[in-house]
């Protein structure tokens, strides 16, 4: 992976990079040595290099047997419990579908059309469920999980049901380890010191992504790349602790709001996941950056104005893939009406390629400054290299805030509310 800051730098001194360098150094220090705010949930510091070929193997066949047995693989889970899965389906394998099963996010929100309408395509088709919790009692999921249980108890008996559900939660504590041990079902853990955000490449993003095909230890490979990087605090020389070190820069200089924006559509729920992990990692005691996603060129025909000529608080990351992926050539016209011709024989591809050039060169000439992340290809591979890249990115960055960025109290504001409202007892 690379990061191309050409169009960030000189809003940066370089007398503040080298000042930004030791702060660098102490983040790194806390994080290695778990010695800062929240350091009981660095359980994914060294996940990629931890992980074992056994475990891998367990979901790799628990993966198969669904690819076997059902028709749909229902994933049950909010926030990081089902944004990493989904990024990495929608980037390596976006509409997914063939001899696979279709795999359905539900649990996600409490959106009541939403899982009446997924409730109603269920219909005839055999499933499998993988329900995500650490506890079991979260609310959205736990309404889903109840909802389509109650639909499965009727049309499975309690032994075939046993193979058609999945737990992945806490061991050894909460409601949903007790449903589990009591009923049988399948159980894979995520580690209590791996917080939600921080969570995909456990078994709560690994399995529903080798259910879709995904090579996960290509994932893991390619994650356990970037952690090695990471060894380096030298911001010359880690691309991740670089970025961290511009976006805490950019705050200082009153940029407030980042955007991360692609001109890959396919990278959309990517972003989405960086989103939370970015948002609910910093925002907190008034301070943080506030991450905005965009998809680009669709976006440049709303927001793009505002991005070009509003109020200058923002910087953008581009994400881009490197390699050609699928491509339809223009074709020629005759009467040339729409003035296209000069295009022939040049493919989609380029134009997208050109716009990405010429939409970043407007951007700072604009006076918005942005840089690029690039990645080789839509490959497990360069998924897991984004995936560690952000985690790692963000927990330096929290540290440069100067807060506890592995924790989310302000998360549990609405619950409170919404549990008044509702008459919980």
């Amino acid at each position: 992976m690379k990061l191309d800051t050409g169009f960030i730098d000189r809003y940066i001194k370089n007398r503040e990079l080298d000042l930004i360098q030791q702060e660098i150094n102490d983040a790194h220090k806390m994080l290695e040595k778990g010695t800062g705010a929240g350091s009981g949930f660095l359980g994914w510091l060294h996940l990629p290099s931890s992980t074992t070929g056994r475990l891998l193997a367990d979901i790799d066949a628990t993966a198969d047997m669904v690819r076997r047995s059902a028709a749909v693989f229902i994933v049950i889970g909010i926030g990081g419990s089902y944004l990493g899965s989904r990024a990495g389906i929608e980037l390596i394998n976006p509409g997914y579908a063939g001899d696979k099963p279709v795999v359905h996010f539900a649990g996600n929100s409490i959106d009541p059309e939403s899982l009446s309408n997924l409730i109603k395509s269920l219909k005839g088709k055999d499933i499998i469920v993988n329900v995500i919790s650490k506890s079991g009692t979260t609310t959205e999921p736990a309404i889903a999980f109840r909802v389509i249980m109650d639909m499965l108890a009727k049309r499975y008996s309690r032994k075939e049901l046993k193979r058609r559900i999945i737990c992945t939660t806490t061991k050894g504590k909460g409601g949903l380890w007790d449903m589990a041990q009591r009923r049988g079902y399948k159980s894979f853990f995520i580690p209590e010191n791996v917080g939600g955000r921080f969570s995909v490449l456990t078994p709560v993003g690994l399995l529903p992504m080798a259910v879709s095909g995904i090579d996960i230890k290509a994932i893991i490979k390619g994650a356990a790349a970037v952690e090695r990087l990471c060894k380096s605090d030298d911001i010359d020389k880690n691309p991740c602790y670089r970025y961290a070190a511009i976006r805490s820069l950019m705050y200082r200089h009153g940029k407030k709001i980042e955007i991360l924006a692609s001109f890959h559509s396919r990278l959309f729920y990517f972003m989405e996941w960086a989103k939370q992990l970015l948002a609910e990692s910093e925002g907190k005691d008034g301070k943080g950056l506030f991450p905005a996603t965009a998809i680009f060129s669709t976006d440049l025909h709303s927001i793009g104005q505002l991005i070009q000529e509003g109020e200058r608080n923002l910087f953008e990351t581009f994400l881009k893939i490197d390699a050609k992926g699928a491509d339809v050539k223009i074709p020629y016209c005759r009467d040339n009406i729409d003035n296209l011709n000069y295009l022939k024989p040049k493919g989609v591809d380029f134009v997208n390629r050109m716009a990405y050039k010429g939409t970043a060169l407007a951007h700072s000439q604009g006076n918005v400054p942005n840089m690029t992340l690039s990645v080789k290809e839509a490959s497990a591979a360069s998924l897991g290299e984004l995936i560690y890249f952000f985690q790692r990115a963000v927990g330096i960055s929290g540290y440069l805030l100067r807060i506890n960025p592995f924790d989310q109290p302000g998360v549990e504001a609405y619950k409170k509310n919404m549990f008044r409202l509702l008459g919980k007892p």
